[in-house]
């Protein structure tokens, strides 16, 4: 299975080297998929970036290699100017059937920071959109995701690890914010940012009792469209400071490629105010910088201030997890078992085929010297030769469809290709 995934997560790496490596609009995407066109002209891909992971799943013909760790630690470095001695050793790659479980585990939200998350698998479904439209996808790649937004499906159908506050705008509201407010009926929220995250934190927001949001975005279309949907209203978004200055809740969503608030302008903005104020940074990457947190009154929280709330989550779904490990075991062990019927046929063919027009060849050469033999004499040669061939190819084809039983003939499937130049 020519097939691997190169990573960085919130489990290998820190906030600050996803963010440099974030592939963070479909823009970046674009150009990402075609200087990896350019460089590697076979190659399947698909790019997952989001606010916890930045991942490259890639697959290739048979006959060609998969990119090396080092040559894609070269494009990441190339790509987004940032030095490899910065991200390399939090680099981790995984080859062949591994990747397949991965990505299941991925998209079923078990490898979440907040586990049972539904946006992942929205999050997958966009990659592999993007990946489509750019035309990066193949024959495996297309096969990978479909079959892993299948076992998500499963997973959110039959457990209950969907149920209660899964996403990370849920536990921000809900876990974080609700520490700070006992109510929100009071507090004025400014929506920074108007994307599905500023969305999904709104609702939360409303649900807790929010009545007075104000929403800015540098598209005044898209905070209008927000602000109108969830009932508040808007601001320009060179007004920014002015609403910094009065919000008690600060909700930024934007996607930024850099923080977009420093401390000195955040103090600037607040300077005339005392208020307790709770900022909740859920952009990836961050929209705040971290010393913003130190100031006196301010509360602020990205999405690695999640992780103790998510991992607390986790222990309390153990029971769902096995559960849902188990129908990804299932899952993985059909979706292998399918491959390898469909890759032990194809070499079933080519070994056949090309066996089969070896000996035709051989025969028309000797009956072309030989003209004294008759048309059953040649028919009699014929039928020999084929028989001869097919005694040959019993025995590793036996093997094969043996090993293929089991689900995992990858070692016989690899020496059959060596052994007979596939």
């Amino acid at each position: 299975m020519n097939l691997s995934v190169v990573f960085v997560t919130h489990q290998t790496a820190s906030l600050n080297v996803r963010e440099r490596l974030a592939f963070s609009n479909p823009e970046m995407l674009s150009r990402a998929y075609e200087r990896l066109e350019t460089l590697y002209p076979d190659l399947e891909v698909v790019i997952l970036s989001t606010c916890n992971r930045v991942e490259l799943y890639l697959a290739q013909p048979p006959t060609t290699s998969l990119p090396t760790l080092p040559q894609l630690s070269h494009f990441l470095s190339e790509f987004h100017d940032v030095p490899q001695d910065d991200f390399v050793g939090e680099l981790r790659e995984l080859t062949g059937p591994p990747v397949v479980r991965h990505l299941f585990e991925v998209v079923s939200s078990l490898d979440s920071m907040v586990l049972g998350e539904p946006q992942i698998v929205n999050q997958v479904k966009e990659a592999y959109r993007q990946a489509e439209i750019n035309d990066a996808c193949g024959p495996l790649t297309h096969a990978l995701f479909q079959g892993a937004i299948r076992a998500s499906s499963r997973v959110r159908t039959e457990t209950r690890l969907s149920e209660g506050r899964v996403s990370i705008a849920s536990v921000a509201v809900g876990e974080f914010a609700r520490n700070i407010f006992d109510s929100f009926q009071d507090k004025l929220t400014l929506i920074i940012g108007a994307g599905e995250m500023a969305e999904e934190t709104l609702r939360y927001l409303k649900d807790a009792g929010t009545e007075q949001v104000v929403v800015t975005n540098r598209n005044a279309e898209r905070a209008e469209r927000l602000a109108r949907e969830w009932g508040g209203s808007t601001v320009p978004w060179t007004e920014l400071d002015r609403w910094l200055g009065r919000a008690d809740v600060i909700i930024s969503t934007t996607g930024a490629d850099y923080p977009i608030i420093d401390m000195t302008r955040f103090q600037q903005a607040r300077a005339a105010s005392t208020q307790t104020v709770i900022v909740l940074d859920l952009g990836a990457p961050r929209d705040f910088a971290l010393a913003v947190g130190e100031l006196d009154n301010v509360f602020l929280y990205d999405i690695d201030s999640l992780q103790q709330t998510c991992e607390e989550n986790r222990k309390a779904r153990h029971r769902e997890i096995n559960k849902a490990h188990r129908i990804i075991e299932e899952e993985l062990s059909e979706f292998l078992s399918e491959f390898y019927r469909r890759a032990s046929s194809d070499l079933v063919v080519q070994l056949r085929e090309g066996w089969h027009d070896i000996a035709q060849q051989e025969l028309e050469r000797l009956f072309r010297k030989s003209d004294h033999f008759d048309e059953s004499d040649r028919e009699a040669i014929a039928q020999a030769d084929k028989r001869i061939v097919n005694k040959l190819l019993h025995p590793p084809l036996e093997a094969l469809k043996d090993e293929s039983k089991d689900g995992h003939p990858q070692g016989l499937l690899n020496a059959l290709k060596r052994l007979f130049g596939l």
